[in-house]
């Protein structure tokens, strides 16, 4: 049995095992290859695009592969399956690799997430250096160490204090609120300051916090991987702006030229909270709560070491990285959303989910078809026109006459061509934003509605030698009238949807 070292922090204590004497056969690492951890996660999923284009051969460690299908970048990544929590798993992984970037963290899966997240770090520190690697970068949380810190801020300090043990060097940047379109920290703001025009707010709304653009902290990520020292060391990052948490909704009530007021009451518990932020936005309460609670801790940067050690890292202003989220939401050019990471290694088994992310809400619909996926894209791009939608054709064109009624573009403009599709052109009151050929296809629509509403068709292979189709409707809702209109007609919609995508996945099944 090895001997361990005990380690504390706070009221968690855990034991380290003592690394064992590395293979002698091991295969020298190569410094161009980097090793993603958590790249179906927010961060993870948007670095992988930046170290490709900063030249390095990116190698992914994921639960499960099929999580990354439909990924811009998809073919130009090795993918290996593995899990942290199961150590046997991750030799393919971290076989030949110097450096990793280690984006894991396992809030989102319920009470015990700070002991699951200490095991999963020692398991990959330890199979890390045992294959040779030379080096850990960490995306850790800010936070006087001194200070009593909130059970989640507290784990993501002791997970990296857990890398630190598995005896390689680890650079642990620790970072505030992310600001950023689908970041966690952004969609709760979002949501309640486009919700609520009055807000309750405890005594944490006082709390300094100094956030930082998702860009700067990609920006320092990679900034850290260039940078060629070898010694463990902690760097604290963060926006140009130290403010409080209230200044926060403020700033972005601000650049959304929405009117808001804040009400500040002596009490109101986490729990209080976390209920109000589940009914409000679409954070879970297992996930508010955790989060919530640390925000009676000052998240600001008191060590300038990063700035100086990166200077051409430029912190970006609080309204401005509010500026570029929103942007990118309004675009439909959002990478990541917080809700992309799995708490489970299994794809959902209801055929429908009907969720809130990015500041959108998004009906998902699948479904197995008995086809190609070739098949099945032929199916869903010759929608519209002449061939009409399948199922309920008829409220479709009751929907395009009320469009024109109220000056749109309603049903008229038809197709191009029945069968072929590309970016541009018009189907109906719908305009393709993307086309990815025998993979995916994304409608933006131009009829008149109290926001923006997206219709999107994929298909990927299944195990089995089919095909699995994914319908997936997002509307991003502009004010309270438009979070009226999606759930007064969501009824309506639910019922077309869910005919639509069988009808489809027939039409498919029936192409020889």
């Amino acid at each position: 049995m090895c001997a361990g070292t005990p380690v504390h922090h706070g009221a968690l204590t855990t034991v380290f095992p003592r690394i064992e004497p590395s293979e002698p056969d091991r295969p020298a690492p190569d410094r161009d290859v980097v090793l993603v951890t958590g790249a179906t996660g927010y961060v993870g999923g948007r670095l992988v695009p930046r170290l490709l284009a900063a030249g390095y051969r990116v190698r992914c460690l994921v639960r499960d592969p099929t999580r990354l299908e439909g990924r811009a970048w998809r073919s130009q990544v090795e993918v290996v399956a593995g899990d942290v929590l199961h150590p046997e798993s991750l030799g393919p992984a971290v076989r030949g690799v110097a450096t990793a970037f280690y984006l894991i963290h396992s809030l989102a899966e319920g009470e015990a997430f700070a002991e699951r997240d200490l095991q999963a770090a020692r398991n990959f520190a330890t199979a890390l250096r045992l294959a040779g690697g030379q080096r850990v970068i960490y995306l850790g949380g800010l936070g006087d160490q001194d200070a009593p810190l909130s059970p989640h801020l507290r784990s993501r300090q002791a997970t990296g204090e857990a890398l630190r043990m598995g005896g390689l060097p680890v650079t642990e940047l620790r970072a505030a609120v992310i600001v950023g379109s689908g970041s966690l920290s952004f969609e709760m703001i979002r949501y309640l300051a486009e919700r609520v025009p009055v807000m309750i707010c405890p005594r944490w709304v006082y709390t300094r916090v100094q956030p930082i653009a998702i860009d700067n902290v990609l920006d320092y990520l990679v900034a850290a991987l260039e940078s060629p020292d070898g010694r463990s060391e902690v760097l604290e990052i963060g926006g140009a702006d130290v403010l409080t948490y209230g200044e926060m909704l403020l700033g972005y009530a601000r650049v959304r030229g929405l009117r808001r007021w804040m009400l500040p009451v002596p009490v109101l518990t986490p729990r209080l909270s976390s209920l109000w932020v589940h009914l409000v936005t679409p954070v879970p309460t297992r996930i508010a709560q955790p989060l919530i609670e640390g925000l009676r801790n000052e998240v600001v940067v008191h060590d300038d070491t990063a700035r100086r050690r990166f200077p051409r890292v430029v912190p970006m202003p609080y309204a401005t990285a509010v500026r570029e989220a929103l942007q990118q939401l309004e675009g439909g050019d959002v990478e990541t959303a917080w809700s992309d990471a799995l708490s489970t290694s299994h794809h959902p088994t209801a055929p429908v989910r009907l969720t809130s992310r990015e500041g959108m809400v998004c009906e998902q619909r699948w479904a197995r078809v008995d086809a190609t996926p070739a098949q099945v894209f032929r199916a869903f791009s010759a929608l519209g026109g002449q061939r009409g939608w399948l199922f309920m054709n008829w409220a479709w064109q009751l929907r395009g006459s009320i469009d024109r009624l109220l000056g749109g573009v309603g049903m008229r403009r038809g197709r191009r061509d029945p069968e072929t599709v590309r970016p541009g052109d018009a189907v109906d009151f719908w305009r393709v934003e993307s086309v990815v050929e025998d993979r995916l296809l994304r409608l933006r629509a131009e009829m008149k509605v109290p926001g923006r509403a997206w219709l999107e068709f994929q298909v990927v292979p299944a195990t089995d030698g089919a095909a699995r189709l994914s319908q997936t409707a997002l509307f991003a809702p502009r004010g309270l009238g438009g979070w009226l209109y999606w759930y007064a007609l969501y009824p309506v919609h639910a019922l077309i949807f869910r005919g639509m995508i069988r009808a489809v996945a027939d039409a498919a099944a029936d192409v020889t």
